[in-house]
C-alpha cells in the first residue's frame, strides 16, 4: 500500500510564518511536521510516498530528497502555486498512488498513531473510504461526521475527521481534473453507505495556527 501526505496548503492561519516556508516544513521539537509522518509511516511499513505541494512546493523535495534517509521513496506531485484543493490534490497524484488503496494524511496534523494497522486492512469490495475520527478538539466543537456501532459512518456531526484516511480510488471515479474539496465525496459515499471509520483516542492535534505549533513544540520537547 503506497501513502500520501497532503502538504499543499497556503496555511492562511499560519501566517506570517508560512509566508516564506510551507506549513508541513514549520518544525516541532526541531523536526519539520512532515517528517514525523515519514517516519510514522517508515516505521509501519510504508514504503512509497507521494507528496503533493504547491505553495512554496520547491523547498519540500529540496527538504527531503528521495526519502533514503528514511528508508523510503518519495513521490512528488506539484501542483503549481495555488494548488488544487484535497480532492484534487489527490486524483491529479493518483497516477503515482496506483494502488486501489491508498492511506491519505492532512500534512497539518500531528497525530502519535500507528499507521500498521490501517496498512493492513482490506476493504470490503463495495468500501470507498474508511476514516479515522477523534474527539472534538476546542476549536472544532460540533465534530464532522458520525461513527456507528457497526462501523459506518454518516454525514451527521459528531465526531472529528483526524485527517487520516484510507481511501479507493474508485471515489474519484468520473471526476474531472482540477480544484476540488474532498468532503463532497466522502458525503456522497456515506449517503451510499460505502464509508466506514475507527475512533482514535491517542495524541492528535490540528497544528493551524501558530498558538497551537507553539504549544505542541513546548509538550514534545519535554517529551523528546
Amino acid at each position: 500500500m503506497k501513502a500520501m501526505i497532503l502538504a499543499a496548503g497556503r496555511g492562511e492561519r499560519m501566517r506570517p510564518l508560512t509566508d516564506t516556508i510551507p506549513k508541513p516544513l514549520l518544525t516541532v521539537a526541531d523536526k519539520p511536521l512532515i517528517v514525523w509522518h515519514i517516519e510514522a509511516l517508515a516505521r509501519a511499513g510504508f514504503v512509497d510516498i507521494v507528496i503533493n505541494h504547491a505553495w512554496l512546493g520547491e523547498q519540500i523535495p529540496q527538504a527531503l530528497g528521495d526519502g533514503s534517509h528514511w528508508g523510503v521513496r518519495l513521490h512528488y506531485s506539484a501542483e503549481g502555486d495555488l494548488g488544487l484543493e484535497t480532492g484534487g490534490g489527490i486524483l491529479n497524484a493518483l497516477p503515482l498512488l496506483m494502488d486501489e488503496v491508498f492511506l491519505v494524511i492532512n500534512g497539518d496534523v500531528f497525530a502519535q498513531i500507528d499507521f500498521s494497522s490501517l496498512c493492513a486492512m482490506r476493504f470490503l469490495e463495495h468500501q470507498l473510504a474508511h476514516l479515522v475520527l477523534v474527539n472534538n478538539p476546542a476549536h472544532h466543537p460540533k465534530g464532522d461526521f458520525t461513527l456507528h456501532a457497526n462501523g459506518l459512518v454518516t454525514p451527521e456531526p459528531q465526531l472529528t475527521f483526524s485527517g487520516i484516511s484510507l481511501l479507493s480510488a474508485t471515489l474519484f471515479a468520473g471526476q474531472q481534473s482540477g480544484k476540488f474539496p474532498l468532503a463532497p465525496l466522502l458525503r456522497q459515499a456515506m449517503t451510499q453507505g460505502k464509508v466506514t471509520g475507527e475512533r482514535f483516542s491517542g495524541r492528535w492535534i490540528d497544528v493551524g495556527t501558530p498558538e497551537r505549533l507553539r504549544l505542541l513544540d513546548q509538550e514534545m520537547r519535554v517529551i523528546h
